[in-house]
């Protein structure tokens, strides 16, 4: 049965409040591994009592968006899998049609949805099995076809969020694995919305943080330490120049904020791992 063939990755954090509604989206007939990334057991009984088809995982401490997602893709028994957000909705036929889409175009390494900024999908005339190659798609949907990443692996676990689709997508490319967009394939992403909206502040501290710590890894890895280094000068200046600014006139969370961009590339900058985690 086709069915049986993907299995749904959802890896999350703090993310009650968000992720019935994606799972609600998704057909029971179709298996979901949910990645928890705490200890939370109310959290795992909750899905699995209201959700036949879930099997939650607590990880026990935030691994992050790498090293949870490659958690979750390590406990996948089926061909195909599809790495999803918790604040991504599906379309009812986008299962469907994903496995339809695999008899034409079988040996792709990762295809993703239509809803991609830098892509207009709006013309209603395209033909539904419209697909074309790209150089990256984003990661808060993303189909893989788990037989391609043999010789290549997961995400990169050093980082933490950020960049980490990027920098697959560019392994895959380099090993000659193609990548795809499918225009029928439909999901809704909210997008900055995968957490409990509680822990706001916290979690665009650790946003900033980690964007510019794998701003700077992105680049040291892809293009070489002192690229990256003349890259990223700019962003770093600025953040020590809108510290200092922001502690002048007493705003407390913009300062807090560009304190963080300064630590983040810092430690990127010193070769120091990523290491920060939200203080809740």
């Amino acid at each position: 049965m086709d069915n049986e063939k993907i299995t749904v990755v959802i890896n999350t954090f703090k993310s009650e409040d968000k992720i019935r509604a994606c799972l609600n989206s998704i057909d029971s007939k179709f298996k979901v591994i949910v990645v928890e990334n705490s200890k939370n057991n109310k959290f795992k009984e909750m899905l699995e009592m209201h959700y036949s088809n879930v099997k939650c995982f607590l990880t026990g401490e935030n691994l992050g968006y790498a090293k949870g997602n490659n958690f979750g893709l390590k406990k996948v028994n089926t061909q195909y899998a599809l790495i999803l957000n918790p604040d991504a909705i599906l379309h009812p036929k986008t299962l469907n049609n994903f496995l339809n889409s695999t008899k034409k175009f079988p040996n792709f390494a990762i295809m993703g949805p239509s809803k991609q900024d830098e892509y207009n999908t709006s013309d209603k005339n395209k033909n539904k099995d419209d697909i074309f190659e790209v150089e990256k798609v984003k990661g808060f949907a993303m189909f893989l076809n788990l037989n391609q990443f043999k010789e290549v692996g997961f995400f990169d676990e050093n980082f933490f969020i950020y960049l980490e689709e990027i920098d697959l997508c560019k392994r895959l490319k380099s090993k000659g694995k193609t990548i795809y967009l499918n225009k029928n394939l439909e999901i809704n992403h909210i997008g900055g919305s995968s957490h409990n909206q509680s822990i706001n502040l916290e979690m665009e501290l650790s946003r900033n943080w980690h964007w510019m710590w794998s701003t700077f890894y992105f680049n040291k890895k892809h293009h070489g330490y002192f690229i990256a280094l003349i890259k990223i000068l700019g962003k770093f200046f600025s953040s020590v120049i809108k510290m200092i600014y922001y502690s002048l006139i007493f705003n407390k969370r913009l300062r807090k904020i560009y304190f963080q961009r300064f630590s983040g590339l810092l430690n990127s900058i010193s070769g120091k791992k990523s290491w920060y985690r939200p203080q809740i």
